[in-house]
């Protein structure tokens, strides 16, 4: 008769996986004196203190990425653009929907470094509050695909079979739609002027990828010896799935995640330059974009100061994501 499962015969690895150990080998493993040590136990009174324990992959992670000057320099630009974001009054007093037709299109004055655009508007006000539903919409998006992506793609990697088939089927239907003709389609429908449909657009058709990753990570995390023994043990599917499977099968879809968000922050721009994604009197750097491009010969600073903070936001997601991928990579170690 099997024994009931137990985790604590699942001893943790270095990289945050387990190997398989019978209950009382894994507790005369603990007991067992190090040879480090010179014959004491751990925390025994040798040198300075206890021995130190190996480190996980994401304590590994970390602690590459505080050397690394790429991630300290994007994080720097992010976690600026999530306080704008937050209080945008910090650095803009003005009311970005106040326009003077009087001055519009003129250039750069004392107040407004940016000039006005087409309608007399503050252009730095109406940068500085974009960020707020760039940041939104790139921010939803991105934990939306995540999310759903990972839930399909870990089900059809973990079961197999007819499930992976189906799954995987409909993930190329999706992958079929091209995201900018699906978003002409879809969005010219909708009258609503929220960030909401175009997140919901972004959702359906961005999830593919992500699913995609995380079947194959949840394939090759499966096939560990740390799993094959919990099965063993009687663990059952969800159990074997959260507590094994998912914490050593998530650092792909967070990669992908991170440089994705900038992807979706660039595709809502696009949307909205296009007419179909966000409208007014939403303040969007795609909107402003659009309506500066016929201007673009008179009154250049009308897109420059949009455009800029844009590529600036996309580069800098992209960034944190190259980081975070060299980081959790074992095979750059």
């Amino acid at each position: 008769m099997p024994e009931p499962y137990d985790d604590g015969a699942i001893a943790g690895t270095g990289a945050g996986g387990a190997m398989d150990l019978a209950t009382s080998e894994a507790t005369t493993l603990e007991q067992q004196p190090s040879a480090a040590s010179g014959g004491r136990a751990p925390g025994g009174p040798l040198g300075t203190g206890p021995s130190e324990k190996p480190r996980s992959l994401w304590s590994d992670a970390w602690r590459d990425l505080r050397r690394n000057p790429v991630f300290i320099i994007s994080g720097l630009v992010i976690l600026f653009l999530v306080v704008i974001s937050l209080w945008p009054s910090l650095i803009a007093d003005g009311n970005p929907l106040q326009c003077d037709l009087a001055k519009a299109q003129e250039g750069s004055q004392p107040g407004h470094p940016f000039g006005y655009n087409g309608q007399g508007c503050d252009v730095y006000t109406r940068t500085v509050y974009g960020a707020r539903t760039s940041v939104t919409v790139g921010v939803c998006t991105t934990v939306g695909v995540a999310l759903f992506g990972s839930f399909v793609g870990g089900l059809a990697g973990f079961f197999g079979g007819g499930w992976d088939a189906l799954l995987s089927r409909v993930t190329d239907i999706f992958f079929g739609i091209p995201v900018v003709l699906g978003g002409l389609v879809f969005l010219s429908v909708v009258t609503s002027a929220t960030v909401w449909p175009v997140i919901g657009f972004m959702i359906l058709l961005g999830w593919p990828q992500i699913a995609r990753i995380a079947r194959g990570s949840v394939i090759t995390a499966k096939q560990n010896d740390y799993v094959q023994a919990a099965r063993a043990l009687g663990a059952s599917n969800s159990r074997m799935l959260l507590r094994h499977i998912a914490p050593n099968a998530v650092a792909p879809v967070i990669v992908v995640a991170t440089i994705a968000l900038g992807t979706y922050i660039a595709l809502e721009a696009t949307l909205s330059y296009l007419g179909v994604g966000l409208k007014p009197p939403t303040v969007s750097w795609g909107i402003d974009i659009s309506a500066a491009s016929q201007y673009i010969r008179n009154a250049p600073h009308m897109l420059l100061w949009p455009a800029g903070a844009l590529a600036i936001t996309v580069l800098a997601f992209i960034m944190l994501g190259d980081a975070v991928r060299d980081a959790l990579d074992p095979k750059l170690r």
